[in-house]
């Protein structure tokens, strides 16, 4: 589904930040754009920044239900500051894992925004988990029959001298052969 990213820009607070982007809105079955004025306020300014494509895939759809599960249904936007001077943000992915946010927010060089789900995405995501998520059936790991009590004394033990002894150093066979 294209998904269209608006882009707010305000004025920094201090003197070594000329402005403040926040991502604030979502637009579904948004057409191109590149960086379209939409409304000022001001010293604010929204941007239709760039329309990407959402994907879900059958394999996320775990993340999927625990995005749709949370308080607030969102959407994560990645960005990365560009050295441009016309587009100082490039959107790289918008997407409906929290999974796959998280694993862009390790690096440190994205910007990763958290953005409500419209209504219309809730259900189109919903509907795509319905089709394709099959719980995991939890299987319990049994343990091995071996038996943990028996003791092998003398194996790995400095106090005790043997030649047989694989668990010692080299240092500590010389010393023993001597």
């Amino acid at each position: 589904m294209p998904v269209g990213v608006v882009l707010r820009r305000t004025p920094g607070v201090t003197r070594w930040v000329k402005h403040h982007w926040t991502v604030s809105a979502a637009l579904p079955g948004a057409g191109p754009a590149n960086w379209r004025v939409l409304r000022t306020d001001g010293d604010a300014v929204e941007y239709h920044a760039a329309t990407v494509t959402l994907e879900l895939h059958g394999a996320d759809t775990e993340a999927y239900v625990h995005g749709l599960q949370a308080a607030v249904p969102s959407l994560y936007v990645v960005l990365r500051e560009t050295d441009a001077g016309e587009d100082p943000l490039e959107i790289l992915l918008v997407t409906a894992s929290p999974y796959e946010a998280q694993d862009y927010t390790d690096s440190g060089e994205e910007i990763v925004e958290r953005l409500p789900m419209p209504p219309a995405m809730i259900a189109w995501v919903q509907d795509f988990v319905d089709a394709f998520h099959e719980e995991e059936v939890f299987v319990k790991r049994r343990r091995d029959k071996k038996r943990t009590d028996l003791v092998e004394d003398g194996i790995g033990d400095p106090r005790i001298a043997s030649s047989s002894d694989v668990y010692a150093s080299p240092a500590l066979k010389r010393r023993r052969l001597n």
